[in-house]
């Protein structure tokens, strides 16, 4: 279709110079009602055609930038823990939202845009000739020269790559100020107090000017060109042998026919910016996609976890090249409850965390119910081991499908159970819709701990022979105490449970206390077995009792 428009044009400026032809020369016997219809037919026509070929890419430009994103958010589905850590959600946003759009617009214009601006002076090659091979010559040499400036005023592709990654950091930086504001209102910082993003802003800005400076000179030079290059016709004028009506004719067709190889650089400018972005953005896009699959747990084909006993054997692990575990070795029964402790930074999260197959390990190998943790689907792990974080998360919703999602195929009753041993009643009997109620909506909002219990049941609901708790009763107030200690020993119940907390009194009960320290384990026993010895349990005891009679004086 665009090779068609292409024709169409030429054959339209083929009728507009016999238009001018015999206009100038034999006016008397022109039919200008029908010279006139020729040329609007052909006009129209490629402009019907190419707005045909515009809107079958757009079409295909916007499959694609939707399959890119789909292909996106698999990816997010599916990346490790890890990749997270490394990585600024406003940079991930940026490459597959952004970046997905730019390649729309390549793929949008790539096809008739480029094909049109190539076939119309390819063709106009032929009609200028045809007209006058001095024109043929000058038309020929135009091009010639338009591609050279058009190449200069591109700029270096080294200096637009610095341009885009900068505007790339510039507004990943900017995503993560946004949702910073309401703790820069607190404390009554400005931007500022954010260094980093402060820089990306000023070195975009200076990235911007001076790009747009280096292209200044050749821009001019390509918009005084083009727009009077056909003035060198003129001098043509002087070899026509006085016939003034053929050499006017001529000039009138080539002056109107000169906006044609302005229209098809610019068009061949632009697409160039597209196709360069799009390149770039693609391989963006890759490269962030291979980096989450890069560091995801392997999983195998055992679907059933049978039992709940845990060992370690030589783990080793790091953040990059950080190592938190090196050759780390013990073992977990199953049924029991243990509880690590140790300072802050000690490896006690990344211990559980490795546990819920969060991380791909460096070395060595995590075994659970008799077979590695990469021998397991991720189904089967996701199965058997229930997270409660500090942090708790609730989607907008109803309670009851906040619940129901710890295990979609559950009957009401089950998840009315749960809410009632994850100690809810009292938090649903507050509205009159109950578990219905929509949470964040209408003003329906919970505390932390309450929040908290929600999560407890979800997790109860489950019914995985796994419980990981970190810091799970930290966002306990005193109202909510009782309640949520209450919901934890249900969920506890004949699991096989690992305990993170520094609030070392919630955990004197469990059956054996782990002592982590730079990512070993240093001490290992009962409460009594560790308080009644020289022990650095003992020590944290301490320090944690004078920490709690502390008060301002």
């Amino acid at each position: 279709m665009s090779l068609v428009s292409a024709v169409f044009m030429i054959i339209s400026y083929y009728y507009i110079y016999h238009f001018f032809k015999q206009l100038i020369t034999d006016s008397e016997k022109v039919d200008f009602t029908e010279a006139a219809s020729k040329i609007v037919i052909y006009l129209v026509a490629g402009i019907i055609t190419y707005f045909g070929a515009v809107f079958l890419t757009h079409v295909l430009a916007f499959r694609l930038e939707t399959n890119l994103k789909k292909e996106g958010i698999r990816h997010i589905m599916n990346s490790s823990f890890s990749f997270f850590d490394k990585n600024e959600s406003g940079r991930v946003r940026k490459i597959i939202d952004d970046n997905t759009v730019l390649t729309h617009m390549s793929v949008a214009h790539l096809i008739p845009d480029l094909s049109t601006a190539v076939f119309i002076p390819v063709l106009g090659i032929g009609l200028s000739f045809y007209v006058d091979w001095r024109l043929g010559l000058l038309f020929t040499v135009t091009l010639i020269t338009g591609l050279f400036i058009t190449k200069k005023m591109a700029g270096e592709m080294s200096f637009l790559e610095s341009y885009l990654k900068a505007s790339e950091k510039m507004n990943g930086g900017a995503v993560e100020y946004v949702r910073g504001i309401p703790v820069l209102k607190i404390f009554k910082a400005n931007i500022e107090a954010l260094r980093e993003f402060y820089k990306s802003v000023t070195d975009y800005s200076k990235l911007a000017f001076q790009y747009s400076m280096s292209c200044r000179g050749w821009y001019v030079l390509f918009q005084v060109f083009f727009n009077a290059i056909y003035l060198a016709a003129l001098f043509f004028g002087y070899m026509e042998d006085g016939n003034t009506g053929e050499f006017l004719s001529k000039f009138m067709f080539y002056a109107a026919f000169n906006g044609v190889i302005l229209i098809s650089f610019m068009k061949i400018m632009y697409v160039g910016m597209y196709v360069f972005q799009a390149n770039n953005c693609i391989g963006k896009i890759e490269a962030i996609f291979d980096e989450m699959a890069a560091e995801k747990l392997s999983s195998g084909n055992v679907t059933e976890m049978k039992g709940g006993s845990i060992e370690f054997k030589n783990v080793t692990f790091g953040y990059e090249e950080s190592l938190v575990i090196e050759n780390l070795s013990f073992r977990l029964e199953e049924g029991r409850q243990y509880a690590l402790v140790g300072a802050s930074g000690s490896g006690k999260s990344t211990i559980a965390k490795l546990i819920s197959g969060f991380y791909k390990l460096n070395g060595g190998e995590i075994i659970i119910g008799g077979h590695s943790l990469e021998e397991y689907t991720e189904e089967a792990i996701a199965k058997n081991i229930a997270n409660v974080f500090q942090d708790a998360k609730l989607f907008k919703t109803t309670i009851y499908e906040n619940v129901k999602i710890g295990n979609p195929e559950a009957s009401k009753e089950q998840v009315m159970e749960a809410l009632r041993l994850a100690q809810c009643d009292e938090i649903i009997e507050k509205f009159d819709t109950r578990e219905e109620t929509v949470i964040g909506a209408k003003g329906v909002h919970l505390s932390g701990g309450e929040m908290q219990r929600v999560t407890i049941a979800r997790a109860i609901l489950k019914n995985a022979g796994i419980v990981i708790m970190d810091e799970a009763s930290a966002a306990a107030d005193p109202e909510n105490e009782y309640e949520l200690q209450m919901a934890l020993s249900n969920l506890m119940k004949g699991r096989t449970v690992i305990m993170i907390a520094h609030r070392l009194s919630s955990i004197r009960n469990v059956d054996e206390i782990l002592v982590v320290d730079g990512g070993k384990i240093i001490e290992r026993g009962s409460h009594s077995e560790l308080i009644g010895k020289d022990s650095v349990y003992r020590t944290l005891q301490q320090e944690y009792s004078k920490a709690n009679e502390w008060r301002v004086g």
